[in-house]
């Protein structure tokens, strides 16, 4: 069988090294296909775990709209196809490189495995394009790989076949757990030596991430509002890794430039931010990996969403959806940090770093056997 895995963004990257790396150990041959969705940010995902794109497309343009990113993405995605027939391609998540690379290769008789399969707000608009992404990803798809049984009884309830579904948890936590055993001997950088430098860790340090495009304008605009209010506190700290869009970037550093106790860093490479995560005491974000990475390092995630399509850890307590309600956000943060005991033993519904090796396993016993 001839296997193709193929991805575009760091979050996708982060998620699918871990299969790329038990594949390897296991030396069952495959193809690694990168769209370059994200650019700098999956070179040093990349980097980090050793890998090496068969096949790079290297499509990201400045300002390219959605259509003109997909375009380019079937295209090129078809004049592979063309050069080599593949039986099986493993796409991740909900995003565009996901749903485009699922329809090239449908397109071309080939089957499609969706790893992170069945997450739902069932709001097409929230969050957005991901939501869709993720429905037609599915809806390709031959095999699901589901983080959780929440996740496999969506795809039941979309009539999916219960012999294509395999529940994983999710290989987030999988990568989480190399980089924490990597770290915790010895490995650093020179941004994680330089965040030492900078960060305060004897104060309670506030992480903030934001990328929806659902909140570009007000929302932005709320989340900065509140992270103002918050920095008055100055027994506080604030990270703020301030993402590559210029619409981010526009209105963040507008607003939150020159506090003394608010850090307005560059996007840091993945060890460097998992090592940020491990010394923070709350994480202000719309990321839906930091969602499920956060419960592993018993820290909790103020979830600026309306919507999240990873309930099990607001179930669990893990994480609090506030949208970009600025006094939400206030509340709530203020609630967690005057708490006694600010970090505490969490539940984590999101896996139990196994993921990889169990979709690993699946594909040999289910699908090379057929091929």
């Amino acid at each position: 069988m001839k296997l193709l895995i193929c991805f575009g963004t760091r979050p996708e990257a982060i998620k699918m090294a871990p299969i790329c790396l038990v594949l390897k150990k296991e030396n069952i041959p495959f193809k690694l296909c990168v769209t370059a969705q994200h650019r700098e940010m999956l070179d040093q995902v990349l980097g980090f775990f050793d890998l090496a794109p068969d096949y790079d497309l290297n499509i990201m343009q400045p300002n390219q709209s959605l259509n003109m990113l997909s375009s380019r993405i079937l295209s090129e995605m078809d004049n592979i196809f063309e050069k080599e027939s593949f039986d099986l391609v493993l796409v991740h998540g909900d995003t565009t490189t996901s749903s485009l690379v699922a329809l090239a290769a449908f397109h071309r008789n080939c089957k499609v495995a969706h790893v992170e399969a069945g997450l739902r707000t069932y709001n097409k608009h929230s969050p957005f394009p991901e939501e869709l992404n993720r429905q037609l990803t599915g809806r390709i798809a031959d095999f699901h790989f589901s983080p959780t049984k929440t996740s496999k009884q969506n795809l039941l309830n979309e009539n999916v076949q219960e012999s294509k579904i395999l529940i994983t948890g999710n290989t987030v936590i999988d990568a989480l757990f190399i980089t924490l055993n990597r770290i915790d001997n010895g490995y650093t950088n020179a941004s994680i030596e330089n965040l030492k430098k900078r960060i305060d860790c004897s104060k309670k340090n506030i992480l903030v991430t934001g990328h929806r495009r659902e909140s570009f304008g007000i929302g932005f605009e709320n989340l900065c509002n509140a992270i103002l209010k918050l920095s008055q506190n100055k027994d506080i700290e604030i990270v703020y890794p301030v993402h590559l869009n210029p619409k981010v970037q526009k209105t963040v550093y507008h607003r939150l430039s020159g506090i003394k106790n608010i850090h307005l860093i560059a996007p840091l490479d993945y060890p460097s931010f998992i090592w940020l995560m491990s010394k923070s005491n709350l994480i202000i974000s719309d990321s839906g990996g930091i969602q499920e990475e956060a419960p592993l390092l018993n820290i909790p995630v103020l979830v600026t969403r309306e919507t999240t399509e990873r309930n099990e850890g607001i179930k669990s307590g893990c994480s609090i959806l506030v949208g970009t309600n600025t006094t939400r956000i206030i509340e709530e943060a203020n609630r967690i940090l005057n708490a006694g005991n600010i970090k505490y033993k969490m539940s984590n519904p999101y896996g139990d770093g196994f993921g990889a090796v169990k979709i690993v396993d699946f594909i040999q016993n289910n699908i090379f056997e057929d091929a």
